[in-house]
C-alpha cells in the first residue's frame, strides 16, 4: 500500500493539531496515518469511511455463515435427526 507521507503524522503533532487534522480529514475524506516513534500505529478516517468498512466486513461474515452452513448442508441425512422429546428425557 502507497501512503503519501503528507498523510502521515506523528502522534506528538496530531496532539496538537488534532481540530486542524480532522477538519482536513473531512474536507478531503484522505485517511490519516498516525507515527508514533516512526512506525505506523493508528489510522484515522472519516466516519463514512468507517462505515463502509464495518458494513463490508459485515458482509463477509454473512458470506463466511452462508459457506458454513452450506457445509453442514452437504453432511445432513433427516435419518440423524435427534428429536427434542428424546433429547429432554436424556437430561
Amino acid at each position: 500500500m502507497l501512503i503519501e507521507t503528507k498523510q502521515m503524522v506523528p502522534i506528538t503533532r496530531l496532539q496538537k493539531e488534532l481540530t486542524q487534522t480532522v477538519r482536513n480529514l473531512s474536507n478531503s475524506g484522505k485517511a490519516v496515518y498516525i507515527l508514533k516513534n516512526n512506525n505506523m500505529e493508528a489510522v484515522l478516517l472519516s466516519y463514512h469511511e468507517y462505515e463502509h468498512l464495518k458494513k463490508i466486513e459485515e458482509t463477509f461474515e454473512q458470506f463466511e455463515i452462508k459457506s458454513i452452513i452450506e457445509d453442514r448442508m452437504k453432511k445432513y441425512h433427516p435419518r440423524n435427526n435427534v428429536s427434542w422429546e428424546s433429547i429432554r428425557e436424556e437430561m
